[in-house]
């Protein structure tokens, strides 16, 4: 059994990881960022369904850049932010996180889980069925 100390480190580094992710402002803005491809913060301000100043909403937007979570290129001096990595890719280091934190890193168990809590249904079994299976004859694995 673990001591008690060392127990908390691990909750406080596991919660301070997840709550210095991303806040709820954030992940709004990478939503627009994720449907509109490139976009300048006066568009990404326009987009959120409250009224914030531009500076407040470049400021996310340069937050998320430090987090890896957007990129940025200069057009005519104007900032064009884009996602630095596909929605599914974030989606899928997010979901290793809770395996790591609550399964010891098994995304078996993790799998299993959401099969059995019937997180899953047939279409999106099939299509992780397909996909494991492209995989496997990319590598030559049985």
């Amino acid at each position: 059994m673990l001591p008690r100390v060392a127990v908390r480190v691990v909750a406080y580094d596991f919660m301070r990881e997840i709550s210095a992710d991303l806040g709820e402002l954030e992940r709004q803005v990478l939503q627009i960022v994720w449907r509109a491809g490139d976009v300048t913060a006066d568009q990404v301000r326009e987009a959120l369904n409250r009224p914030l100043k531009e500076s407040t909403v470049r400021t996310v937007l340069t937050r998320l850049e430090r987090k890896g979570y957007v990129t940025h290129t200069v057009r005519q001096r104007t900032f064009l932010y884009r996602a630095a990595k596909p929605r599914g890719q974030v989606a899928a280091r997010a979901v290793k996180r809770i395996a790591d934190w609550f399964c010891n890193g098994s995304l078996d168990e993790v799998l299993v889980g959401m099969v059995e809590a019937k997180l899953l249904n047939p279409r999106d079994l099939q299509r992780i069925s397909e996909k494991v299976a492209r995989e496997k004859s990319k590598t030559g694995s049985k």
